[in-house]
């Protein structure tokens, strides 16, 4: 077996930053076409800033724990499939309290952080299930909302759902944004969308999808990300997970800097949650120096950035266990749910 860790094993800047931060939400701003139709993205750019995100920034060993440490408290611990039951839900949940194995916290001397995941995120169906569950926890349940994930049902229905979800105990809603008002740009239309869904979400946070892998352009992105952050969404969040193309580093880098663009005009602050293909610890570091370099420390705190996924975490938890004893364990010794 390896030496152990010489020292405590901490956040990158101190372990006071796994608790969630305390933040004015995001009021939005009265609609502003200009500034939208303003938005540029400069495609290889942005290609050749992504490419380069590995390259420039590693980290190892301790540091490397620390910062796959630091990825679980971001993680939204996600199940989205058709056969989701209250017992897999409640699984879920279980995890989510506890994502690393004691064990492996103690010999890192992390024993005494706060280690458990941002959120747990499933359908409206198992949200009270998911409410009961986690009680205690203070780990906030979000549910996916408006027809997910096409968008396409009668939009007083996707509001209904939306109360339903806060009323069930929802203290976060993801929801997703009509895609072909993006697509044919009318933009004002997507405004009125999301500043209405904000307002069904009463005191609970929006997330707005915006299905990236669908909007055919980075640029289309960028509006999109303007138009949803100026009706007040407190988090805009790349896919559904269901999209043939999700999350991706280009489009993360768009979107941060939008959220930084809309920061430095507004001085509101605006979360950013990468979802959909995010499998590997070290996928989930890549999104962590991302946003790191683009957005700043701040951003690397559960009410700012989010991974969206759930396999994730059991190969953040290998990787965590291969750095204790210098061997990889079977997936299966770390189950989700």
């Amino acid at each position: 077996m390896p030496d152990q860790p010489s020292r405590p094993i901490v956040a990158p800047s101190g372990p006071a930053v796994l608790e969630l931060g305390v933040r004015p939400r995001n009021p939005g701003i009265p609609f502003e076409l200009e500034w939208v139709e303003q938005a540029r993205v400069n495609r290889s750019a942005v290609e050749r800033r992504s490419a380069t995100l590995r390259g420039r920034r590693t980290v190892k060993k301790e540091w490397q724990a620390a910062w796959l440490l630091r990825a679980i408290t971001l993680i939204d611990l996600t199940t989205l499939s058709g056969d989701d039951t209250p017992g897999r839900v409640r699984r879920l949940c279980a995890k989510a309290r506890r994502p690393v194995r004691a064990d492996l916290l103690e010999v890192m001397g992390a024993g005494h952080l706060p280690i458990r995941v941002g959120a747990v995120c499933g359908y409206h169906a198992f949200v009270s299930t998911a409410n009961d569950a986690r009680e205690g926890s203070g780990i906030p349940v979000a549910a996916v909302s408006t027809g997910f994930p096409a968008g396409l049902s009668p939009f007083e229905l996707r509001l209904g759902e939306i109360r339903a979800s806060v009323a069930a105990g929802a203290e976060e809603i993801d929801v997703v944004i009509t895609r072909s008002h993006v697509l044919t740009e009318n933009w004002h239309a997507l405004y009125d969308e999301v500043r209405a869904m904000r307002e069904a979400c009463g005191d609970a946070h929006i997330k707005t999808i915006l299905a990236t892998g669908e909007l055919g352009t980075l640029r289309n992105v960028a509006r999109a990300s303007l138009v949803c952050m100026m009706a007040g969404a407190d988090f805009i969040k790349t896919s559904t997970g269901k999209e043939s193309v999700n999350a991706t580093l280009p489009v993360g880098l768009v979107m941060s800097r939008a959220i930084r663009e809309y920061q430095e005009r507004t001085g509101h602050m605006v979360g950013l949650k990468a979802a959909g293909g995010i499998r590997s610890a070290r996928e989930a570091l890549d999104w962590l120096v991302l946003v790191k370099d683009e957005l700043g420390d701040r951003w690397l705190r559960p009410d700012l950035f989010r991974l969206g996924a759930s396999t994730v975490l059991a190969d953040i938890e290998r990787q965590l266990e291969h750095f204790v004893t210098g061997r990889y364990s079977a997936a299966h010794r770390h189950p989700t749910a």
